[in-house]
This record gives structure tokens, sequence and C-alpha cells, in this order.
């Protein structure tokens, strides 16, 4: 292994969540959210906060560093990082950049967190209020593409009609998702299950995105802490080993979704290159994965996901792409076992990212046997996208 791997080298020690909420009806601010998320992981890892030495995030968090280091009374802030990139394309750029602190001795115990009370600051699915036209939007706002939903469209409806992918296979990522949130207490659609019928008779937002396709909106927090490798055996947890984490892009990947037009490459998720480099790291192929959390932004970024992460090829998608595949515990390659962004919570994607680990300590609500390696994927067609692998003692 080189010495320029994160491969089992750092685990999760702690994961930690408040309660979630339907966009703008948190009732704290963000911060205090943020604080209880953070002590929430640290009572899980059975560590002191203000052993905390470091902090990472993404979707331009708002939490400042310093300020969440004065709160929770640390010892010494050694470390702080903000992945660029909006949306969820981060996630697991943020737990690698923290994971990379580790190894590289900046820091000891990171702490990786979001935050959002979306009525104190606004919400994010919104379309684009400006009050004139900036030039990389000047072929989209005019013409109407003005939300995340219709920037999305174009890239998966062109997917699908090269690839002759019908829309059975987005209704059946939807349908997973849940399916599993009816285990989950923790869920924002816990109690509220979705039926072919229901989702077929649904408005569109953005075609092929009919309502069920796209992810809520959601206030809360959550937060994960990572340390060594060494350290994690000896901590509360079964620890989470990180085998490998990549972030970036293809080829011209555009800025902005509203500069998606200009790129010779429109119907991808963007994780080609990096899921090539994410295996590599981790000396591991799609058939050694047991899980997959794969972020819905939408459920065709799922669709092109799987597909660019290799476990299976475009022209398999309406076969392999059924309930019976995807539920756990005894699918083929079963997905976003919590409800994901689409049933638990979007909280830019740190929800799946902590359901990963649960599912290598065998703590999810819809637990798949014998997990030892856990993909957990960050938001697709946002790029710099990002990816992780987690895996098991016996993994390494």
């Amino acid at each position: 292994m080189s010495d320029r791997s994160l491969r089992g080298r750092v685990a999760v020690a702690g994961v930690g969540e408040t309660a979630y909420y339907r966009h703008s009806q948190a009732p704290e601010p963000e911060f205090v959210m943020c604080l209880k998320a953070i002590l929430a992981a640290c009572e899980d890892a059975g560590i002191d906060p203000r052993d905390i030495d470091g902090f990472a995030s993404f979707s331009d968090d708002r939490n400042d560093p310093m300020a969440l280091a004065a709160a929770i009374g640390i010892h010494e802030l050694r470390f702080s990082n903000m992945q660029w990139g909006g949306g969820g394309g981060g996630v697991a750029g943020a737990l690698a950049n923290a994971s990379a602190a580790i190894v590289g001795g900046l820091a000891d115990c990171v702490v990786v967190h979001r935050a959002l009370a979306q009525g104190q600051f606004g919400r994010f699915g919104q379309g684009v209020q400006l009050p004139g036209v900036p030039r990389e939007f000047a072929l989209s706002l005019p013409y109407g593409q003005m939300s995340p939903a219709q920037f999305f469209a174009p890239m998966v409806n062109r997917f699908m009609h090269e690839h002759g992918i019908g829309q059975e296979a987005l209704r059946a990522i939807a349908m997973t998702s849940y399916h599993h949130a009816q285990a989950n207490p923790r869920a924002v659609m816990y109690g509220k299950p979705l039926t072919e019928e229901k989702y077929d008779e649904s408005r569109w937002i953005a075609e092929p995105f009919h309502l069920f396709d796209c992810c809520q909106e959601n206030d809360g927090a959550a937060a994960i802490i990572l340390v060594s490798a060494e350290r994690a055996r000896d901590m509360r947890q079964t620890p989470a080993f990180v085998l490998g984490a990549a972030m970036g892009s293809s080829h011209r990947a555009p800025s902005s979704p509203a500069s998606s037009f200009a790129i010779p490459d429109l119907g991808t998720s963007q994780f080609k290159p990096v899921a090539r480099r994410l295996y590599a790291m981790a000396q591991l192929g799609p058939g050694d994965v047991d899980v997959v959390q794969c972020y819905e932004n939408f459920t065709g970024g799922v669709l092109m996901s799987l597909i660019e992460h290799g476990f299976f090829k475009p022209e398999e998608a309406m076969d392999f792409l059924r309930l019976e595949n995807l539920v756990a515990p005894t699918g083929k390659l079963p997905l976003n076992t919590s409800g994901g962004n689409l049933a638990e919570c979007y909280m830019h994607g740190l929800g799946l990212q902590i359901e990963a680990v649960r599912q290598i300590r065998g703590q999810s609500t819809s637990q798949v046997p014998d997990v030892h390696v856990s993909l957990a994927v960050g938001g697709p067609m946002s790029p710099p996208v990002s990816t992780i692998l987690y895996g098991s003692e016996a993994a390494l």
C-alpha cells in the first residue's frame, strides 16, 4: 500500500444527529443544532468534546469553526476546512479532508458537520431569486430553468434516452428509500409509505422527475467524528475504517448546473474518473461492496452514479433496478437503508454517511447481514463530487 493512501489509517469513532424536521420547522437556531449533533457524536464515541481539535464541512456551512471551538471549549483548534461546491457533492470530500488531516498529523480528532435551519436562513430548493441575470445563467434563467430539478432533468433525460431506460427504474429507487424509511423512526417520512400508484399519480416537477423523485428539504444537524485507526480500536463503538475516498469530476464539468449545456458528456453524474480512483485506493471493486448509500438529490442521479460506480451497465438498468433487488436485507444491492435524502432527511448527504457507518456497526434499522464494505456516494451532478468506502476490521 502506498504511503499516500487513507486505507485503514482513519476510522469513524462517533456519529450524532438531532431530530430532523420539515424545512423551516426547526425549533432551535442552526448553530445550536450543530452543537447538539457534535455533542451527540462525542457521546456516541465516548470522548470528551474538548478533545476535538479539527472541524471540516461542505456546502458553504455557516457554522464557523472558531465559534464552534469556543462554544465547545476545546483545548486547541489545529485544523479547519471547507469543501467547495454547493449541495452534497462535497459530503464525502469533507470526510476525506478530515481523514487526510489526521493521516498528515494536522489534527487528531476531527468532526465533520452539517446543519440547516431554512426558516432562519432561507430555502435551498427555491428557484433563483435575483434582480438580474448573471452571465453564467444567461442561457437558462430566461428560458425557465431556475430550480435544481430543472437544471438536472435534462442530464437525466439525455442519459435515459440514450440507453433506453424507462421511468420504472427511477420509481424503484424512490420506492426503495420510502420502504426503508418505514423501519426508521428518525425518518421524516416514517409512517408515510409510497406505492407504485402514488408515485405514478404524483405531479411532475421537471420530467423525468415526479414529486417523489426529488429530495426533501429539511432542518436539523448531523456530525461524524474521525480519529486514527489505532485510537478507534480502543473506543466505545465498533470502528468503521476509511478504506478509500475520492473527489473531483470528469473532463470539462460545468462550474454550475446552469452551464451544463457546454459540456461534451451531458448525461453523467461526474463519477466516471472519481469512482476509479476510489476503488484503486481501497484496493477493492464494486463486487466487494455489501451495501450502498447513494445521495438522491434526484433519483436520476442515483441511476447514473450506480452505473458509474460499476454495479451494472446502462443496458442492464431496467433489470437491475427493481425493488426486490434494492431492499434490505435480501436484495442484490441494498440501497439507502435509512430512507436516504428522499425519505429520512436531506442533511446534504451527511445522514447517508452516518447510515453507511451504522451498517458496518450492525446498528441500522434495515440492517444487511455481514456487512464488511459500505459505500457512501456524495451528490451526483454537483461537481466536484465525492465518494467514500468504509470497512470493518475484516475488510482491511
